[in-house]
């Protein structure tokens, strides 16, 4: 338990800022879901019209400090990835 007054009112924060994190991260990875499952029931063109918005909300994660630049260009080439496959595998 913190005994200085600086600890304390770090360990406030601290519970602040992770409440925040733990919002926007959950906030991203429920998107990301909604998308892949738009994907696997195959309503390509709706995941098509979603996926700004996925790329949005990573971006959004990314300036709020969650995660890092890496990670989230990680993670939106990995969505489109998911839906380049899903649009080639139809072509075939």
């Amino acid at each position: 338990m913190a005994n200085t007054k600086s600890a304390k009112k770090a360990a406030r924060q601290n519970i602040k800022r992770r409440l925040r994190n733990r919002y926007h991260l959950s906030r991203m990875k429920t998107y990301i879901k909604k998308f892949r499952k738009m994907i696997e029931e195959g309503k390509l063109e709706e995941a098509k019209k979603f996926l700004p918005e996925v790329q949005k909300i990573i971006m959004h994660t990314w300036s709020k400090g969650v995660i890092t630049k890496k990670e989230a260009s990680r993670r939106i080439s990995r969505v489109y990835e998911i839906l380049n496959k899903a649009l080639k595998s139809t072509q075939q």
